[in-house]
């Protein structure tokens, strides 16, 4: 009996593996998701300018991102290494790439493994078309955490018309990570809980008005 059990779990296995594959063939965005086609935009990920008196956090620490543009969405591969191992870190974007950073969009998290390499795949809008708008101001949720230790959520929003935001940045999940470096104990609002530690990557190569999404089009609306 338990053999037969397995020879249908197997062939129903088959069958569902089958069927998505031939799904996302016939999807006209996901079809032209091919790593081979020559259209990706790569760009580095450098040391934060914020630890620039902090010589012994993440001396070594670099990545590097690839966009591919697939119609509806963009698929956005992160690569990350030289960074404390086995630690969190939370993926933003954001306005511009070093402090005060403006209009931030929390993203994902990365962890890195016992050799401080990391790795983050995130599928959403990563483009030219990238903003954040706020066409009035409203009630915001009350907040969810309760945590005198964290950064408060704010009552409402502010108004602002469309502001794109086209650099991104890597933070420290844990203050205590960065202590333990030799680096600051800052507590940043960037993580979900609003208790994150200090940047340790970004996009500082490109000018702050001229972030690397700006350079990544797309042919949807």
């Amino acid at each position: 009996m338990k053999t037969v059990l397995n020879q249908m779990f197997k062939m129903r296995t088959i069958a569902f593996a089958t069927l998505a594959a031939t799904a996302l063939a016939s999807s006209p965005a996901l079809a032209r998701d091919n790593d081979n086609d020559g259209d990706d935009f790569k760009f580095d990920l450098v040391r934060s300018k914020g630890l620039a008196n902090f010589p012994t956090v993440a001396p070594h620490a670099h990545g590097q991102v690839k966009i591919e543009s697939v119609g509806p969405v963009e698929i956005m591969k992160v690569k990350v290494w030289g960074l404390p191992p086995n630690t969190g870190f939370d993926l933003f974007v954001i306005q511009v790439p070093n402090g005060p950073f403006g209009l931030s969009w929390y993203q994902g998290d990365i962890q890195s493994n016992k050799d401080g390499v990391g790795y983050g795949e995130f599928i959403g809008r990563f483009n030219i078309e990238t903003f954040i708008v706020a066409p009035g101001v409203a009630a915001a949720p009350s907040d969810p955490f309760h945590d005198p230790k964290r950064i408060p959520d704010a009552a409402q929003n502010p108004a602002t018309n469309p502001i794109q935001t086209y650099h991104l940045g890597l933070w420290f999940n844990n203050p205590q990570d960065v202590v333990k470096a030799g680096g600051p104990g800052t507590v940043t609002p960037f993580n979900g809980e609003h208790d994150a530690g200090v940047q340790v990557l970004s996009t500082a190569e490109f000018a702050d008005n001229d972030g690397p999404l700006k350079r990544v089009t797309t042919s949807g609306n």
